[in-house]
């Protein structure tokens, strides 16, 4: 009976030793599991103090930035780059007055007139404000007769004029732009103004091409300053190349640009 009490006794106390353990350990996740809370309670708050910081700072910056923009403009009011600044693909752009001459061949309006107009577009977009436009074609035929020997005023207004017109323009052409350069040096050419012309062509079929060269060099002479009177600027469709695999025609035309 003794030996049996004895057991007992000992049964007991490691249920004692078990439950004080498990006590302890469930103690022990319990003020784990309070430091994780106040943790995360102080990251919540901090957050929430970084936020208003956050808003507090963009605030600031903004107010900054827009007066930053004041002084930037105010300062910049009479500012003009150098001329050689002025470059795009390098092509020079800080021409004030510009004059489109466009090839109206049947194989530019059949193969090139949707290029062309991009084209246009996209140089138009390279001078966002001039004083003058002007467009001839090839044979120096003006695309708006009323504004013939004139520039036409530059607003977006007259821009959507030219680009609405340029769609359905069909003029006679001899694929050359001789015609259409003279007309533009003779009637456009101004000491006081810098003249850009930009040629849209895709062939020089017929004449000689020293002829011509010599010819608009005789015209576009140079100044004491060794500058020409207008800039020329040619941009070649190849389409009869693409559609016809004869690149002969188009060559002529790279090479009196070149020249």
């Amino acid at each position: 009976e003794l030996n049996d009490l004895r057991g007992e006794t000992e049964i007991v106390e490691r249920e004692q030793i078990s439950t004080v353990t498990q006590l302890d350990s469930e103690n022990l996740q319990l003020s784990r599991l309070q430091e994780q809370l106040s943790r995360i309670r102080s990251e919540f708050l901090a957050t929430g103090d970084n936020a208003d910081i956050n808003t507090e700072l963009q605030g600031q910056l903004a107010l900054a930035k827009q007066r930053l923009t004041e002084e930037m403009q105010r300062l910049l009011a009479d500012y003009r780059p150098d001329p050689d600044d002025y470059n795009i693909g390098g092509i020079p752009v800080d021409s004030e007055y510009i004059v489109f001459i466009i090839d109206t061949s049947g194989s530019m309006r059949q193969y090139a007139w949707d290029r062309v107009q991009k084209q246009m577009q996209e140089t138009l977009e390279v001078y966002p404000e001039v004083k003058g436009i002007q467009v001839l074609n090839d044979m120096g035929e003006y695309m708006f007769k009323s504004y013939r020997n004139e520039w036409i005023p530059d607003t977006p207004a007259r821009r959507e004029a030219i680009m609405d017109a340029l769609r359905n323009w069909n003029a006679f052409s001899n694929s050359s732009p001789r015609e259409g350069i003279l007309t533009a040096i003779e009637s456009f050419y101004d000491p006081e103004k810098r003249v850009s012309l930009y040629i849209y062509s895709d062939d020089f079929s017929s004449g000689s091409i020293n002829g011509v060269v010599r010819e608009v060099d005789r015209r576009n002479r140079t100044d004491e300053r060794g500058e020409r009177r207008v800039r020329i600027h040619a941009v070649a469709f190849p389409v009869l190349f693409e559609v016809t695999g004869d690149m002969l025609t188009a060559a002529r035309f790279a090479i009196l640009m070149r020249a």
